[in-house]
């Protein structure tokens, strides 16, 4: 008798924990798309449901943890004292697009930008290294991955001999990212000088408010004159013709942007460190290059902020397409304002064609990604599927006269929960170097035609219905 009010109670006590936890879900007036699949999880997932929940759903943890930290103090102080370049002619087409970015002058347009598109994993390594070889005074780098390996090791010798030669070297890894990266590696680098932070190391008790926020950005800036930005890991996977290189997209800039590049470093250093390198000499002086080189912002995410810049200014691109839009994504997991901005951007008689790869890095987001393809493909968005090589470009062109390149995926994570920075190109010279990428790796693609889609197996599309609702957690 005991032992069953013992189970009763226990199973009492849990039911009132499920019930109130899904109370505080409902609460909060989540995306209702992200309701539902807590809903789903707390409720269909016993015991394991809650045990998610308190490690990667929990927004009043993160709030208070990310404020508690003081994220974004130094960047604000920065971006106040910094004036941007407001003589910029603007375009009158991403007018509203560009002052979206600019409110509170987050995000400040700079013009005379000299561009350069890097569209293979050599190129930017070997255009990288030179940099590093020619530092004078400082080497910023913030990566999501770099690995021990063959590149790992030669770009962590290149940061050793620069160091050794009196440049300071600052790197910031994901620690996350870097799970599989032994400490080893890391204190190689403290020991020959390059000054190694992790970001929001996991470590027990703290796993449960810094897990799910990651630092996904790919940045690294050289004497405050060169940057590099784009969605390129350091690692052999996007080097060795052996492996089968991912293909991913970097873009090298020189100009006035460099020093929004430098913006997001100082203040993501100061939100590990807590010290604040505000040297005047990170900020160098630029030539003038008057209105001849591409007008650039730099956007930057973090999920403290209260508005989503890098989706809401999608969404905006999105609509303001006139004549084509192009897009590279490795994950198509997207939110219902991209995802509705796609469709009637193709409704409304816009080329609107996606990109994603074959084969995702793991099956079930293949099956989140099918998943919403019929949506798309029912509005007259045209799907490819690259079938040479892993695609991890993020990267989305239109008209001829604008682009943007960066480490944001379109996906739930990338929009919410990650820290993300892209560039936003109003150029046309680059924008009609990212087309003809694009075009290039169609020559790489399958086309998926409505007709085929629709005569799929039931089977996939209840693994496809079934993966969407956890696609907002992912």
């Amino acid at each position: 008798m005991l032992e069953h009010f013992f189970i009763g109670s226990v199973i009492a006590l849990y039911a009132v924990l499920v019930l109130s936890t899904v109370a505080v879900v409902v609460l909060e007036n989540r995306q209702p798309a992200k309701t539902i699949a807590w809903i789903v999880v707390l409720v269909g997932l016993p015991v394991a449901g809650l045990v998610f929940f308190y490690f990667f759903g929990q927004n009043v943890r993160k709030e208070r943890f990310l404020h508690r930290n003081n994220y974004g103090r130094l960047a604000q102080r920065m971006t106040a004292e910094s004036r941007g370049d407001g003589n910029c002619p603007l375009p009158e087409a991403y007018t509203p697009l560009i002052r979206l970015f600019g409110r509170k002058r987050q995000a400040a347009l700079s013009g005379g930008n000299e561009v350069t598109l890097l569209n293979d994993g050599q190129e930017f390594m070997t255009a990288l290294l030179r940099e590093i070889a020619g530092a004078k005074d400082h080497i910023h780098l913030e990566t999501y991955i770099i690995e021990n390996d063959a590149v790992g090791r030669l770009l962590r010798d290149a940061l050793s001999e620069a160091a050794a030669r009196g440049v300071e070297v600052r790197l910031i890894y994901d620690d996350v990212g870097c799970w599989n990266v032994g400490n080893a590696f890391f204190e190689s680098c403290i020991r020959s000088g390059i000054h190694a932070e992790p970001f929001l190391p996991v470590r027990f008790p703290s796993l449960t408010h810094k897990v799910n926020y990651r630092n996904h950005r790919k940045i690294c800036v050289v004497d405050g004159r060169t940057g590099f930005i784009g969605g390129m890991n350091l690692a052999l996977r996007y080097v060795s013709r052996r492996e089968g290189p991912w293909h991913d997209l970097q873009l090298r800039l020189r100009g006035g942007a460099v020093g929004d590049l430098q913006r997001i470093f100082l203040n993501d250093w100061d939100f590990v460190t807590g010290e604040a390198p505000e040297a005047a000499r990170f900020f160098p002086a630029m030539e003038e290059n008057g209105h001849t080189g591409a007008l650039v912002q730099i956007v930057s995410a973090n999920p403290a902020t209260r508005y989503p810049e890098i989706m809401y200014g999608l969404t905006r691109a999105i609509q303001n397409a006139r004549s084509y839009l192009y897009v590279q994504t490795p994950y198509f997991m997207p939110t219902e304002p991209v995802l509705q901005a796609l469709q009637s951007a193709a409704m409304s008689g816009v080329d609107v064609r996606l990109m994603v790869p074959q084969k995702p890095d793991a099956f079930f987001l293949r099956w989140a990604n099918d998943s919403y393809f019929e949506d798309v493909l029912k509005a007259g968005v045209r799907v490819f599927r690259y079938r040479s090589r892993f695609l991890h470009s993020k990267c989305v062109v239109a008209d001829d006269d604008w682009c943007t390149i960066g480490s944001s995926n379109m996906d739930f994570r990338s929009f919410e929960n990650n820290f993300e920075a892209n560039a936003f190109v109003y150029d046309r010279e680059v924008a009609q170097a990212a087309k003809a990428v694009f075009l290039a790796d169609l020559r790489e693609c399958e086309e998926i035609l409505p007709e085929v889609w629709e005569k799929r197996s039931y089977r996939r599309r209840i693994l496809e219905s079934g993966t969407r609702i956890f696609s907002p957690l992912m």
